[in-house]
């Protein structure tokens, strides 16, 4: 009779999305061109709002985004929002969603449960219409509520910067809602958490997602600073300026595919997660 198998333990790769997925914000492909605004426009009117108000900027230009849809007689809905994500410049090897298969198997190769996880400051709904969507165990990100219509009337929901760091807590404690705060509050030991700390590796773009990858370095866990392969070298000299502030412990580009840097950090820090949790296969 065959021993029963030990079962897999669950680590997360927790992502960003602006500039660490998908090349620029996700609101500037097909959104704001639709509204008829330049990128620019929109932006420097959302700052301006936001200080004007005193506001989140995160709240203030999702209703920005809203009030122009609406001038232009094109409410927002959750279809329209999940169309205009179909159209994100996601980095190379995430669109067919090899990076998620080959994440998968080397993690249960190594007695781990890989699942995907993102944080963002971007549109839940524009997420939801990418080609990785199926790939991903939950997604924190921004949202807004919708009225009897469909119609989006709202914010419901902005994860700014600081915000993020809430969501580190979620996954560990295995809470995949934004509303459920008595289970976080809550006091859980360690070896019933979700997921530690410490098999958790964060994957961010740069100065917004700084708490969440200091957070990260700081309980345990892994963070790792990406880039664009096409940006200059002072955008990827800022970025590497995070390993000497003691905020992340590596920099890469944002190539997905297998072989890159990025894939053999990850499967790097894969390997090390198995070993300190004990769950190295015999003869690896």
């Amino acid at each position: 009779m065959s021993e029963p198998k030990t079962p897999l333990l669950k680590t997360a790769l927790i992502y960003d999305f602006d500039g660490t997925l998908a090349r620029g914000n996700m609101q500037e492909v097909s959104f704001i061109p639709s509204v008829g605004m330049g990128i620019g426009a929109f932006w420097e009117e959302a700052e301006r709002l936001t200080k004007d108000a005193d506001g989140d900027g995160i709240l203030m230009y999702m209703q920005l985004m809203l009030h122009h849809a609406r001038q232009n007689g094109a409410p927002v809905t959750r279809e329209t929002l999940r169309q205009h994500g179909e159209a994100v410049a996601l980095f190379e090897g995430l669109k067919d969603l090899s990076w998620f298969d080959r994440m998968n198997a080397f993690g249960a190769k190594y007695g781990l449960e890989i699942e995907h996880y993102i944080i963002s400051a971007g549109l839940e709904e524009m997420i939801d219409g990418t080609p990785i969507r199926p790939a991903l165990n939950h997604v924190f990100a921004s949202h807004y509520v919708y009225d009897e219509k469909g119609e989006a009337a709202w914010p419901a929901v902005g994860v700014n910067y600081t915000t993020k760091t809430q969501y580190l807590f979620r996954i560990n404690k295995g809470v995949k809602n934004h509303w459920e705060h008595e289970r976080i509050n809550h006091f859980i030991p360690d070896d019933e958490r979700a997921v530690p700390f410490d098999r958790m590796i964060f994957i961010g773009d740069g100065d917004t997602d700084v708490p969440t990858m200091k957070m990260m370095h700081t309980k345990g866990g892994f963070s790792i600073a990406v880039y664009d392969p096409r940006s200059n070298e002072k955008d990827q000299k800022k970025v590497y300026s995070l390993i000497s502030e003691d905020r992340v412990n590596f920099v890469a580009a944002a190539d997905y595919r297998e072989g890159s840097a990025l894939d053999l950090i990850v499967k790097g820090l894969v390997g090390r997660i198995a070993i300190n949790a004990g769950s190295m296969p015999a003869g690896l």
